[in-house]
């Protein structure tokens, strides 16, 4: 049966920017680059399956004011922005139909981050900006980053102040999880510094660090959360692989919003779900056709292709969606692996020809995609954990050089 709508008001306020359905783009490294916002934007819009030329992108803006949702890049190193670094300053840059832009920055020098975040602002360069608190990557938490670093109170106090401070007018954000491990939760702690710095809204992954992506997330800490700091918006994020499943976390929770990651792999239509769903039009949910998806697997390769400037390059970017794309359809593994290893659209298309185009939307394929692998153990700096608010060895050299993830 589907679910009804929430009945509390789900309009989201991020600063002076009004999101009309709560629904927020979670940062992934290496896919929520323009060209896959671009997509997501033209579902959220209810643009629909129009083929390849009907794939437009432009803002997601509701009928009476607002935006539909919030689309958010993929991480971008304070460091590498500082010094413009030639992939980050790509990995910046919004079409210009993107409104409001959201730049989600990761950093563990507070002066780093607070020279970024005054970039961005001096430069306008976005109109919002998330923190990343939530990688749980070793590349990023043996630095002390990501999901590592709220378990130093005082750091994380310092580097949303010099955010905030210099951000001016632009409303700062932050993603984190429930903690490092079940031995050390910090959610509840950060959240409320993250209120008394001046922080615009929270997003809660549901997992902590060690969990990675296994398991199930904890929708009882974002309930918790929000009880804990109603002052400002929070957003629930973990195990939303469909519009229902958004709309029960609403419900269950309280939040005022989700924020949406690997259920949109190969699925960016999930948007026009989401939108539908909180408008109340639960029926109006995506069932296409393996044609219908075809046309936007060529889509998303050629607008990839158009933003690094070379058709083949954004073909090879575009091998790792292909199996997200191609979920439950029935599609030989010799046909996946040529998909995958294609270099050209007319080799893509010519691929993507040759299969039972026909076939409808497969039972089974709303649900959990991307990766699963948890009880990770959390690799940290030596000493990370002996003192929670000791901020010692932590500086500048600690930052990451890229973007990007």
């Amino acid at each position: 049966m589907p679910t009804t709508a929430p009945t509390k008001n789900t309009t989201l306020q991020i600063g002076p920017h009004t999101v009309r359905t709560p629904v927020v783009l979670a940062p992934m490294a290496g896919i929520t680059n323009a060209p896959f916002r671009t997509l997501c934007r033209h579902f959220a819009e209810g643009a629909g399956f129009a083929g390849d030329e009907g794939f437009a992108g432009g803002e997601a803006k509701g009928g009476d004011g607002g935006f539909k949702a919030l689309f958010v890049s993929e991480m971008i190193t304070t460091r590498a922005l500082v010094e413009r670094n030639e992939k980050t300053m790509q990995l910046i840059h919004f079409d210009a139909t993107e409104k409001p832009r959201s730049i989600q920055l990761y950093g563990v020098d507070p002066a780093t981050v607070g020279k970024a975040v005054r970039m961005i602002a001096e430069e306008g360069l976005a109109d919002h900006i998330d923190l990343n608190f939530g990688c749980p990557v070793p590349k990023v938490t043996r630095k002390g980053g990501g999901s590592a670093l709220p378990y130093k109170r005082h750091l994380l106090r310092a580097i949303l102040r010099e955010a905030v401070s210099g951000a001016g007018d632009l409303p700062v954000t932050m993603k984190m999880r429930k903690g490092i491990d079940d031995d050390h939760i910090t959610y509840l702690d950060a959240g409320r510094i993250a209120v008394e710095e001046g922080v615009t809204a929270i997003a809660l992954h549901g997992r902590t660090a060690a969990q990675h992506y296994g398991g199930t997330a904890d929708w009882e800490a974002i309930a918790r959360l929000k009880e804990h700091v109603p002052e400002i918006p929070v957003l629930g994020n973990g195990d939303i692989w469909s519009a229902e499943d958004a709309l029960r976390m609403v419900r269950e929770t309280g939040c005022d919003g989700v924020v949406v990651g690997r259920g949109c792999l190969g699925r960016p239509w999930l948007f026009a779900d989401l939108v539908a769903a909180f408008e109340g039009r639960t029926e109006d949910i995506a069932r296409p056709s393996l044609r219908e998806v075809a046309d936007v697997m060529l889509r998303h390769a050629g607008l990839l292709g158009e933003w690094i400037g070379d058709e083949s390059k954004g073909v090879v970017d575009f091998r790792k969606h292909v199996a997200w794309y191609l979920k439950g359809f029935a599609v030989g593994s010799e046909m996946r692996r040529r998909l995958a290893i294609t270099s050209s659209l007319a080799e893509l298309r010519a691929g993507l020809d040759e299969l039972d185009l026909d076939q409808p939307w497969p039972a089974g394929a709303d649900g959990p995609r991307g990766r699963t692998s948890g009880n990770n153990r959390v690799v940290l700096p030596d000493g990370w954990l002996k003192d929670p608010y000791d901020c010692a060895g932590v500086g500048e050299d600690a930052e990451l050089d890229t973007s990007g993830g």
